[in-house]
């Protein structure tokens, strides 16, 4: 066994102190530091001691995506959203939410197999607009893993009740004393979590298998639930009582964005990417080929649910089991908690499955602690990461109710969506064409602006006589960048996002304008989170990464003697 020489990482508080006085300086240094995906994908991924074990094909990466996010949306924020947000029209809802998806994942498609790294949103922004907007937005994806899983555990125990033909509060324990929304415990959820979190401890690809098997069941279970509802509904429901949209059209795009979080499981395929055998040809395969399939399925899901009943007799909590009670067929609805429990499982074992190598990077990047980052030698899996996420997500969901969280979680999805379409113009027009930043900065600030006046303008029903305006004017600048900006095409075996900038564009205004729908309350919870991670970055995350990149004085424990290529591969990025 190889001998062990420790680092200096015991800091006295005077020390601390010392580097506190510091932080001005060190922020300045650190906060626009970039690396290049080259150093991302070699000198970085050694930190974690050991490679994620390449297994997967892009056959995997559509079945990890589907099995993502169907599940998710469907079964969690179709019967609420129609309830009470755009009723008969939710379909119309995912169509929308779906789109923009859509465009978001081009985004990531070329960003990922342009740095085949398990960071997805973290690396791509780190690598191009420096280390605090990367760790920012990792932030607020780890939150809105964390957040989404342990909202779709709990919904996990409603149909699972169903299934077994019981009430769901038969299955929690309340605690007096407690506010409403955080008083009621719930151990099926718990425990649902900590066994995935070990399977996932104990291998990917046996996970992957394990997902491919619950997808395919479930796909078909969808075709059931589909082929009943277009064959025992009625058009007449999506008609009455209200109309097709009784809560206008603000009510669809208000839907729109809290069905956002439905499609929140296609980037977990891009941190897959150390782990398939060839990401370049798998990774555009698994993330658009999942988003077009889902966003299918999930239209006709919506539909076939409001063909069954009146959107007004929806049940918020369990919307499919009911309806098919209301129609008379009590052992469908049985069915349907079943299969419903089935596809959660597969969502969030893909989800828990994302969120530990979105953590392992952070941990590469010594944003936090960094044994978060440690790779299992034998397993070929991010064990801490996945291990703590798991606790973490486990204690949310014992006591935390669906509506508490999903705004929020819509909120942070949109946001770093957001970015990674203003990273890809930047990347593609600055750092590959050698182009004067200047130019694209004023770009993507004139086209924010501009999508937020347009957005605050359909918001206000009175500012509507400014909604061409600001249209017109984001379709000129982009138009007038197109023109005068020229961009570098990539090498013909690389993929690319075709008609740029038009894609990423489309995906900045849809991001800001579902944003927009968004409630004061999601954004007011969002500012806390924003405060409290900013405030992490600048009691730790500043000195930790400064230490490390600057001082040459790495946080963890390296091996005597150790040479990277007796456990690691160095890898050449276009070979990939």
């Amino acid at each position: 066994m190889a001998a062990f020489q420790s680092t200096p990482t015991t800091i006295s508080f005077s020390n601390y102190l010392q580097s506190l006085s510091e932080t001005p300086r060190r922020l300045r240094k650190r906060m626009l530091a970039t690396w290049t995906p080259e150093q991302e994908l070699n000198q970085v991924r050694l930190r974690s001691g050991a490679d994620m074990m390449r297994k997967l094909d892009w056959y995997d990466l559509i079945a990890l995506g589907i099995g993502g996010m169907l599940g998710v949306g469907v079964f969690v924020t179709t019967g609420p959203v129609a309830l009470k947000i755009s009723g008969p029209s939710v379909f119309i809802s995912y169509a929308i939410a779906g789109i923009s998806a859509l465009f978001s994942s081009l985004c990531y498609t070329e960003f990922s197999v342009q740095i085949p790294v398990a960071g997805g949103a973290f690396s791509y922004l780190r690598v191009t607009f420096g280390e605090f907007i990367g760790y920012f937005a990792g932030a607020n994806i780890l939150m809105e893993y964390v957040l989404s899983n342990a909202a779709v555990a709990r919904s996990f125990t409603e149909y699972l009740c169903h299934a077994a033909g019981e009430n769901p509060s038969s299955w929690r324990v309340e605690v007096d004393g407690v506010a409403e929304g955080y008083n009621m415990l719930d151990f099926p959820a718990v425990a649902l979590i900590l066994l995935l979190t070990l399977c996932l401890c104990h291998s990917t690809k046996e996970s992957s298998i394990l997902n491919l098997v619950m997808t395919v069941f479930h796909v078909i279970f969808f075709g059931f639930i589909i082929i009943v509802g277009f064959y025992k509904g009625s058009a007449k429901n999506l008609v009455e009582p209200g109309g097709l949209a009784p809560f206008g059209v603000k009510g669809v795009l208000d839907g729109a964005a809290i069905v956002y979080f439905s499609y929140i499981g296609y980037d977990s395929v891009s941190t897959m990417a150390e782990e398939i055998q060839n990401p370049a040809k798998s990774l555009p395969v698994g993330i658009l080929g999942s988003v077009l399939i889902v966003t299918g399925l999930y239209c006709l899901m919506a539909l076939s649910l409001c063909l069954l009943v009146p959107f007004n007799m929806i049940d918020k909590d369990a919307s499919f089991s009911v309806a098919f009670g209301k129609i008379g067929w009590k052992w469908a609805s049985n069915v349907v908690g079943a299969g419903a429990s089935l596809g959660i499982v597969a969502s969030l074992l893909v989800a828990m499955l994302g969120q530990a190598r979105y953590l392992c990077v952070i941990g590469r990047a010594r944003l936090v602690p960094p044994w978060l980052a440690k790779v299992n030698p034998s397993t070929g899996t991010p064990f801490n990461a996945t291990l703590f996420l798991g606790l973490c997500t486990a204690s949310i969901a014992l006591f935390t109710e669906l509506s508490v969280i999903l705004e929020i979680i819509s909120i942070s999805t949109l946001l770093v969506f957001y970015l990674v379409a203003n990273a890809l113009i930047y990347r593609r027009y600055v750092v590959m064409s050698h182009n004067p930043p200047s130019q694209t900065l004023l770009f993507l600030f004139l086209l924010s602006s501009s999508a937020i006046g347009f957005s605050m303008s359909w918001k206000l029903d009175q500012q509507w006589r400014a909604l061409p305006v600001f249209g017109g004017f984001m379709v000129a600048i982009t138009a007038f960048f197109q023109y005068m900006v020229p961009s570098i095409c990539q090498p013909d075996e690389a993929w690319s996002v075709p008609f740029m900038p038009w894609p990423a564009v489309t995906s900045i205004f849809l991001n800001v304008f579902l944003m927009t729908t968004l409630k004061a309350i999601s954004f007011q919870r969002f500012g806390v989170w924003a405060f409290l991670i900013t405030l992490f970055y600048v009691l730790y995350g500043v000195h930790s990464t400064y230490r490390a990149e600057e001082m040459g004085v790495d946080a963890g424990e390296i091996p005597v003697g150790h040479h990277p290529s007796a456990q690691q591969t160095k890898l050449d990025i276009r070979a990939l």
